[in-house]
């Protein structure tokens, strides 16, 4: 093998304190710069940690932490067929999305300064400085996707989520609290084994993508953990990280040859697929680079 077990259980680990402290201090500096805004902090804002960092997947020098600023008042709603804004009794916000993304990017410059803050389509960059990593801030809606089911106290049911509207695109919609839960029951279930197993394929990619092998190009961090996440829970019972991950990456490998074979497949959250049309990804993207990555470990 090209890898050893002892890189492998180094992969494994977690970020250190000082990195961990770096993404709570961004963390805390953007709940720092909505709480000096008025009127943002008049309004029924939530301000919360996503992606790897917040489900502990993020690893060493893979920088970025992901934060949410989503407005509770106003949502985009996912209701079933033939069911309308009437069926629940809702009726439109006053608040236009595009008017909070502006007010988000006002809040953040004064706080942070001009230069500190960059614009994207999706979300704005607080650059980083000698306490805090860089911050992806992305403002955001309460996304309901409406079940049609009433709970016993005869209130609708829905799943709460955050979507967001690019400055050129369509609405995208995440689920935060379900990767999150999710995460921890697979990681429970794997004797701890899932989320390591994640950092690891996450190390592989980047010393992929040093050496320029181009099947590791745009492979996105969640694609990684939604690939781990669909793999069967017997691959994480080996006594090894190296047989641990010829087990996973040879099963997804070999189901991700078909779509017909991956087709069914869903995001941690389980309420998005994987590999559908509307995804920045494809199936045959991921088996491409776990061919790759098997053949970088050196497995025969």
């Amino acid at each position: 093998m090209n890898i050893s077990e002892e890189t492998f259980t180094w992969w494994s680990q977690g970020p250190g304190k000082t990195e961990t402290d770096k993404c709570k201090n961004a963390e805390v500096a953007v709940r720092k710069a909505i709480d000096a805004d008025d009127p943002l902090c008049t309004l029924d804002i939530s301000v919360f940690a996503q992606g790897s960092y917040k489900v502990r997947t993020n690893v060493r020098q893979d920088s970025d932490v992901d934060i949410c600023i989503r407005y509770n008042t106003s949502f985009f709603p996912d209701y079933p067929d033939g069911m309308t804004d009437q069926s629940f009794g809702n009726s439109n916000g006053t608040m236009a999305f595009s008017d909070f993304k502006n007010m988000i990017e006002k809040a953040l410059k004064n706080y942070f300064g001009e230069s500190g803050v960059t614009r994207g389509k999706k979300a704005f960059d607080v650059h980083a400085n000698s306490y805090r990593i860089d911050a992806d801030v992305v403002p955001t809606f309460e996304r309901r996707r409406y079940t049609g089911n009433k709970n016993s106290y005869g209130t609708w049911e829905f799943h709460s989520g955050t979507a967001f509207i690019p400055d050129n695109g369509d609405l995208i919609e995440n689920w935060p609290d379900h990767n999150y839960n999710n995460g921890i029951s697979r990681n429970d279930t794997t004797g701890r084994c899932y989320k390591r197993v994640i950092r690891i394929l996450k190390h592989l990619r980047n010393k992929m993508q040093e050496e320029r092998i181009s099947e590791s190009a745009n492979i996105a961090s969640f694609l990684i953990e939604c690939l781990a996440w669909n793999a069967p829970l017997e691959a994480f019972t080996h006594d090894s990280y190296s047989d641990i991950l010829r087990h996973v990456i040879a099963s997804l490998w070999n189901r991700t040859r078909k779509i017909e074979d991956c087709t069914e497949w869903g995001e941690v959250n389980e309420l998005k697929y994987l590999f559908r049309s509307s995804q920045p990804w494809t199936c045959e993207q991921a088996n491409k680079f776990l061919d790759a990555a098997w053949k970088y470990i050196g497995f025969t």
